[in-house]
């Protein structure tokens, strides 16, 4: 019998003069105990200090490296869009910001392990959904948990009726798979704020696809990103998203959304 092969793991990293934040992120990962992961920073005009950290940082760490942003594919969204495409073909993608680090040592392994015992039993799925929480970056206090499904495998027709109940994968804790990038391979251009929901809701319409759930807490996440400033903006995005997704029905997972990120902040006090 062959020996199974290990998942290759790209971690993408749209940058912005955010050289102070990434210390933090290159340190988790240097930490952890399965070490075979490699790193791309896709960064946009950024000035003389921040490019200076990226040079010496791909020079130094033999994981990473780094490319300017196409100016064709401006924002978050097209950094990560640039992400998709240098991606070889069995590549498992994990996008992160520069303000988010691995939660503990050991989640990558564990995040590998639980792909190999699903390919094992012929089970492998096209997205590794994992938790993420959110980290207060005043007090450095770990503050709401964000999650999608009990732990468990999910069929197509299961992971639409959850997105339409209002659940979202949170991206920064989702491994996309080949199988996901096969069937989809880009966030929708004109999306600022929410095109990682339109992606999940998009993809959703492929049938075959497998979701996997686990109860991993894979990254922290630094509070008050840049949607957060934005509210306006974004409900709107999301809005259009729903509407793409489900029609008139766009209301349903719009409440139940907000309606859950309430009962998460009420919670958590």
């Amino acid at each position: 019998m062959a020996e199974a092969v290990s998942p290759s793991l790209l971690i993408v990293v749209p940058t912005l003069n955010s050289h102070v934040l990434l210390p933090r992120l290159l340190s988790s990962l240097q930490q952890q105990s399965w070490p075979h992961w490699r790193l791309l920073f896709i960064d946009g005009p950024s000035g003389p200090e921040h490019r200076a950290w990226l040079e010496h940082c791909c020079a130094t760490e033999p994981r990473c490296r780094w490319q300017q942003q196409d100016p064709a594919r401006p924002g978050i969204f097209g950094a990560m869009n640039q992400g998709f495409a240098a991606a070889s073909l069995g590549d498992w993608l994990l996008f992160w910001g520069s303000d988010d680090w691995a939660a503990a040592p050991s989640v990558l392994a564990e995040a590998v392990s639980a792909l190999e015992t699903a390919a094992a039993r012929g089970l492998l799925p096209d997205l590794l959904v994992c938790r993420g929480r959110y980290v207060d970056a005043r007090s450095a206090a770990l503050a709401r948990a964000s999650k999608f499904q009990p732990a468990g495998l999910l069929s197509a027709a299961a992971y639409r009726r959850a997105l339409l109940l209002g659940s979202t994968p949170p991206h920064q804790a989702t491994l996309f798979g080949p199988g996901a990038r096969q069937r989809l391979d880009r966030y929708t251009p004109g999306f600022r704020l929410s095109a990682d929901l339109d992606y999940f809701l998009q993809l959703s319409r492929h049938p075959g696809l497998r979701v996997q759930c686990t109860n991993l807490e894979l990254v922290h996440m630094a509070a008050g990103g840049v949607s957060g400033q934005h509210t306006r903006r974004r409900l709107q995005e999301v809005r259009r998203a729903y509407r793409r997704a489900f029609a008139w029905r766009w209301w349903v997972p719009f409440l139940l959304r907000y309606g859950r990120r309430l009962g998460s902040l009420l919670h958590a006090r």
